[in-house]
């Protein structure tokens, strides 16, 4: 009797994928360079289209994916499609240098166009930035090699008129509007979308210095490919020997908690219990000192607005009433210079008077007992684990140890959830190590009866942590939520942080054994539903009630104690 093979399921080939991807990665990582379009780059290219992500849409399609390369250019400094040359760098000391520093609007990291072929981007946050730069440049050359293939005829010895008269347009210096939209008009044929769709995505990537930032894209794109594919010059991604000597070994993460030890030390905070909160710059202060800083503005205390108004870039004026405010009442401001770029706040409660914070401590409680809320920045992936791991060990000074007094570690994060929508709420027993076995369960002081009646979905389980948002698919996400792992969300730092938690406390002995902590998430997409990926677009204001109700439900334990 002949057995009967199984087919492997799309999950199973999506989990092949991801694991072929982190592997070439790291390879290419040791070996020091690659070419995107030389054996290595295809084995990553083909590995993104075998996985095709939910966050990169249309990629496995003929068709231009135009959401995707939103998402992506957001990620990448602005310039990185005009450039044959990509350096991936450690901090080499390019800030000394005449360069100015290029940031990405939603990723925090310094590139520096070096000359018009070359780009070098600093990676100071460990692997998940390698992973995360490698996966979106290697979507950007999926797509470059669409508009190569459609642009290309007459085997590679002319191109179609549409492309020549784009160019033309590109190219020249005084444009008026209805050339803009025959060029436009051109770029659709190319890109094998509609016109709509185009003027939308022209539209909302134009600035007022590059009113044709997209058909400058299309151009760049289509252009290197060409000259690939023609003239044989190849575009090429390097790894400084510094950056590969460099990885892994927590220097950033050793210098950062270097400097905030130095400064708990200097304002006599290191023997104070210590409240870690991994957050945004904002909702921590703003919970402690926002509604009496600003009672004559705001008299209702009660409502939300007051904290949607401070999420507002335009109140300047009212963000620094609660910055003055906080400062007066104990908040040091470490602005990093490490190069982790992660700031971080401290708050000494026994400096802040009853008329400016906004929560109680018991009468009786002598002020050595009062707390020490230290507020850092949200890590990226693996750097979670760098810094905490280096901030939990002790202190040393003049050859003696000074371990912290460490209560507890809360961690507050955006997380994609996967039954719910934008804004909702997750609360962790358990994070998984995609890719792996590797579980970490956990007691969590928090739980979703906490977080009932205030008009927002609250799930429990487990949340799997990802090697890369832009690696999930649905194939993957489907299975982890209908199988008996109760996965109810994912996100990219969990595992990380309570890695470096369990070994300070279980193993290393440095913090103690019975430290606090607390995970909560609120939701920036659902990736099952279409239309509700992150190249869906920000949270908006959905996202201050939550911030604001995991801040106070933190808080509240932590003043209660």
């Amino acid at each position: 009797m002949g057995t009967k093979i199984k087919e492997t399921t799309r999950a199973q080939e999506s989990t092949n994928a991801i694991e072929r991807l982190y592997i070439t990665m790291r390879h290419l990582l040791n070996r020091g360079f690659y070419k995107p379009s030389g054996v290595s780059g295809n084995a990553l290219r083909s590995a993104l289209l075998s996985l095709r992500p939910e966050i990169y849409g249309s990629i496995a399609e003929e068709k231009a994916e135009l959401s995707g390369l939103i998402y992506v250019l957001e990620r990448l400094p602005i310039g990185i499609e005009e450039c044959r040359f990509i350096n991936l760098t450690s901090d080499e000391g390019f800030s000394k240098s005449h360069l100015k520093p290029i940031v990405p609007p939603k990723r925090r990291r310094n590139c520096y166009r070096i000359d018009d072929e070359q780009m070098n981007i600093e990676i100071t946050r460990g692997r998940s930035d390698i992973y995360d730069i490698l996966t979106h440049l290697t979507f950007l050359y999926v797509e470059s090699g669409k508009i190569c293939d459609r642009v290309l005829v007459e085997d590679g010895k002319a191109t179609v008129r549409d492309w020549d008269k784009m160019i033309e347009f590109v190219l020249k210096d005084e444009k008026t509007e209805a050339e803009r939209e025959v060029a436009l008009i051109h770029a659709a044929n190319i890109l094998g979308r509609s016109f709509d769709e185009v003027s939308e995505i022209h539209d909302s990537l134009k600035t007022k210095d590059k009113p044709d930032r997209f058909l400058n894209i299309v151009y760049w794109l289509g252009k290197l490919a060409i000259e690939e594919e023609t003239t044989g010059n190849k575009r090429t991604i390097t790894f400084t020997p510094l950056l590969r000597e460099r990885i892994g070994h927590h220097i950033h993460g050793e210098r950062w908690a270097e400097t905030i030890k130095e400064t708990l030390k200097k304002n006599s905070l290191l023997e104070r219990p210590i409240h870690i909160i991994s957050a945004n710059m904002h909702s921590v202060m703003n919970s402690l000192f926002a509604k009496k800083a600003l009672k004559k503005e705001f008299p209702d205390t009660n409502s939300l607005d007051i904290y949607e108004t401070l999420s507002s870039s335009a109140n300047k004026d009212l963000r620094k009433k609660v910055i003055d405010l906080a400062t007066k009442n104990g908040m040091i401001y470490i602005d990093d210079k490490s190069g982790a770029n992660i700031d971080v706040q401290i708050f000494d409660m026994a400096k802040a008077s009853k008329a400016a914070c906004c929560y109680d401590f018991p009468d009786d409680k002598p002020e050595v007992e009062k707390p020490v809320i230290f507020v850092m920045d949200y890590a990226f992936g693996e750097q979670a684990y760098e810094t905490i791991d280096e901030l939990l060990k002790p202190y040393e000074v003049n050859g003696k140890k000074l371990f912290l007094n460490v209560d507890s570690v809360s961690i507050m994060g955006k997380a994609g959830i996967l039954e719910g929508g934008k804004g909702d709420l997750m609360i962790p027993s358990a994070h998984i190590f995609e890719g792996s076995a590797d579980n970490y369960p956990f007691t969590n002081e928090l739980c979703a009866k906490d977080f009932e009646g205030y008009g927002l979905k609250v799930v429990e389980g487990a949340m799997v942590t990802v090697l890369g948002t832009s690696l999930q698919n649905k194939d993957i996400l489907q299975f982890f939520y209908d199988s008996t792992w109760n996965v109810i969300g994912l996100e990219m730092e969990g595992v990380h942080y309570q890695k470096a938690i369990q070994s300070a406390s279980r193993i290393r002995k440095s913090i103690k054994k019975d430290v606090k902590v607390r995970y909560a998430y609120y939701a920036s997409d659902n990736p099952l539903e279409t239309g509700s990926t992150l190249a869906s677009g920000g949270l908006g204001t959905t996202g201050v009630k939550p911030t604001y109700l995991i801040t106070d439900k933190i808080l509240e334990q932590l003043f209660s104690n």
